[in-house]
């Protein structure tokens, strides 16, 4: 099987609105069930969500805090999924809880990199 990351995009709100605790409790619950519904099926690799917190570096070696505020969507975490094909990933994304609340869902084919990092050919080839 190939791994496949989702990556979730949302759009900014313009008027900054935040969810009530009830409807932040409704959306949690089905973004489990779906999860553990691709675990179910032998599918889940992993997942994670990501933070406002964070910086951008530049190949100019500039740091500037990010995310920006200015951007008009932010990518609020992925999902890697383990699966056959590309069609078939697309199939599990098509079931994200995201889209109930306008957002969008990338799908990435993962390249693995099958080299031991401390070994001497990886580290030959970094030089």
């Amino acid at each position: 099987m190939k791994e496949y990351m989702l990556i979730f995009r949302n759009k900014l709100q313009e008027n900054n609105a935040q969810p009530t605790a009830e409807q932040m409790q409704a959306m949690l619950s089905q973004w489990q069930s779906w999860i553990k519904g691709i675990a179910a099926k032998g599918n889940y690799s992993g997942t994670n969500r990501l933070t406002t917190e964070g910086k951008v570096l530049s190949s100019s070696n500039v740091v500037k805090d990010g995310p920006f505020a200015e951007a008009k969507e932010v990518v609020g975490g992925y999902l890697v999924v383990k699966t056959g094909s590309l069609e078939s990933a697309v199939d599990i994304a098509k079931e994200c809880p995201i889209f109930n609340y306008g957002g969008e869902v990338e799908v990435r084919s993962v390249l693995p990199i099958n080299y031991d990092v401390n070994s001497e050919s990886f580290l030959a080839g970094l030089q």
